[in-house]
């Protein structure tokens, strides 16, 4: 199973620039190429995803042992496979699931991408501490963003010194940086205005990155032993679960997408945007997190649909509502504009913007009661991102900071509801989609009156 990380030295060094640019130049070269992501973030995965036409996945060490990442990963490879660092190489909660951890635990050689804008030999500093720093570390060589060819030189000298490879090096360009704000595009319209970038980076790519030089650094990869999760097969054959997903509702992991349809359901996508209804014959309801704020006007104009949604939860319908998506079931959101806009009005409560970002970072959750998807006392790991709050953010489950160990209460967790704002990798307990797939399955029955 070839595979290749790549990573940096910080956020922003141009790691997802140097992604893109590789993952469209194999693509371009007909490559069969899969794609990953390290830690929890959505956004990164769908970019690579409009990229490659097919899914991108995440990989993260705090979620999941290190048998079921690797189990994960070798689910998911295609031919060649890249993996998109995040942070910096050692950074984590501590170094704990770093980058790096995760490249040495799944046997994958790393390279590092330098941004080296005003620096000339000092680079080679902080390749000797990138190297030196913590062994294993598994890097294999450099990619040296915004390096001017008068300094290419000392870069391929550099790597010689240090018996590691030279892969490369990116030149300076304004117009071709994968910049923030280009991030999580995901209607037509918005990509049409990045193809173009993609296909310039692509061929920049083909001339000054070393190419197959990484190809043949990616066979190098060992494979790890991996843990298959015990998971029962088929036991919701055809149970119907819809699934929001359009410009206000896309952020979703796609191994728990997966992990449902082993189980037996089929996911029915549908817009909160555009459609009027929910899709016919469901038993059961996802919706994600994503941009609800930046569209609720026209979320709150689609009556009908709100208010089938708040009639089919409050009949029983099983239904996971993370983040942007427990937002949605606020009786209200206050969009960009500082206006109150009306939502479903499952909870009790108004979703406001605030001016930093909230509860950022993994959690634990230990529900305090039997729910849905968690027994009394049991604990999963989890992630929260978001900046928006709430008036009523729930507390039938009890979360614990990872960084931190700051403790509060929150989501709401009962019969037939998950609604908060931690997000859940369904890899962190199977046991969670296991127990919503029964639910929808019996909630699918009785409403066809089988039971």
């Amino acid at each position: 199973m070839k595979r290749i990380m790549i990573s940096g030295t910080n956020s922003g060094c141009g790691k997802t620039t140097v992604v893109c640019a590789l993952l469209k130049a194999l693509s371009e070269r007909s490559v069969d190429v899969g794609a990953f992501k390290c830690g929890p973030d959505y956004i990164d995965p769908m970019f690579h995803s409009k990229i490659i036409g097919t899914k991108s996945y995440n990989l993260d060490s705090y979620f999941c042992p290190a048998g079921t990442l690797n189990y994960l990963l070798k689910k998911n490879s295609a031919d060649m496979n890249i993996i998109e660092g995040a942070m910096g190489y050692y950074d984590g909660i501590g170094e704990s699931h770093s980058a790096c951890r995760t490249a040495v635990g799944t046997g994958t050689p790393a390279v590092i991408v330098i941004d080296c804008k005003g620096m000339g030999a000092s680079m080679g500093a902080v390749m000797k501490g990138f190297l030196t720093f913590r062994t294993p570390n598994n890097i294999a060589g450099f990619i040296f963003n915004r390096l001017p060819e008068s300094m290419e030189k000392t870069a391929v000298s550099l790597c010689d010194e240090m018996g590691v490879t030279y892969f490369g090096r990116l030149p300076f360009s304004k117009d071709n940086s994968i910049e923030s704000r280009h991030l999580g595009l995901v209607t037509a319209d918005e990509i049409t205005g990045l193809k173009e970038k993609l296909l310039r980076l692509s061929q920049l790519a083909e001339n000054y990155i070393l190419i197959d030089k990484l190809l043949e650094a990616a066979e190098n990869a060992v494979d790890m032993p991996c843990t298959e999760p015990d998971i029962p097969k088929d036991i919701a054959r055809n149970v119907r679960i819809a699934l929001a997903y359009d410009s206000a509702f896309c952020f979703y992991y796609a191994d728990n997408i997966s992990l449902l349809e082993e189980l037996g359901c089929e996911i029915v996508p549908f817009s909160p945007l555009s459609d009027k209804a929910l899709p016919e014959n469901i038993g059961g309801l996802i919706l994600g997190g994503g941009y609800p704020e930046l569209y609720a006007e026209k979320l709150s104009e689609n009556i009908p649909l709100l208010h089938e949604i708040k009639e089919s939860i409050s009949g029983g319908l099983p239904v996971i509502a993370e983040c942007g998506g427990f937002m949605y079931l606020n009786e209200s959101i206050e969009d960009v504009n500082g206006i109150r806009r009306k939502m479903a009005g499952v909870i009790n409560g108004q979703a406001y913007r605030t001016d930093r970002l909230q509860r950022f970072g993994y959690v634990s959750l230990t529900a305090k009661k039997d729910c849905m998807l968690l027994d009394k006392g049991r604990s999963v790991r989890a992630h929260e991102f978001h900046y928006w709050n709430s008036t009523a953010c729930g507390s039938d489950l009890h979360a614990k900071k990872a960084s931190s160990g700051a403790e509060y209460d929150c989501a709401y967790a009962d019969d037939n509801m998950y609604a908060g704002y931690p997000h859940l990798h369904f890899y962190a307990d199977t046991e969670m989609a296991v127990h919503f797939a029964k639910k929808c399955c019996e909630y699918s029955k009785n409403k066809r009156g089988l039971v």
